[in-house]
């Protein structure tokens, strides 16, 4: 399963690293520590947790970075529906909700799965997802 330093997920979301530290002690979501001693958030209940917040309707908190639609929009994977051939693929990038329709040979190649960060291009009206680039 996927998980993510607390800079990381602070980042994507455009909100504070004590936002996300709120969160885990509230236990909004659900943090632990992996074998170096880092805190990394669990990137399933955190997409868990952004969804139902998505669909409420309400924000997370202001701040969100906007980008042209020529950019590339970094966001956490919240669902994906797949048939055999055609997924729909949901992210959250800070208050946004995108879907995108890509073929199920594409989500097995790139292993999406909630709670992974990815990428959205964004060109008219087609939605591509891929993986971020490594730091």
């Amino acid at each position: 399963m996927p998980s993510h330093r607390i800079s990381d997920v602070a980042t994507l979301l455009g909100i504070s690293d004590d936002s996300v530290r709120r969160w885990i002690d509230q236990g909004q979501i659900q943090a632990t520590k992996d074998d170096a001693g880092i805190l990394r958030v669990d990137g399933a209940d955190l997409a868990g947790f952004l969804a139902t917040q998505q669909q409420s309707r309400q924000r997370l908190e202001d701040g969100s970075e906007v980008q042209s639609a020529r950019n590339h929009i970094q966001g956490i994977i919240t669902a994906v529906h797949s048939d055999p051939v055609m997924s729909q693929v949901d992210m959250v990038a800070g208050n946004a909700r995108i879907v995108s329709l890509i073929s199920t040979e594409a989500v097995n190649e790139l292993h999406l799965e909630v709670g992974t960060i990815a990428v959205a291009q964004v060109k008219a009206t087609n939605v591509s997802i891929e993986l971020p680039k490594t730091r």
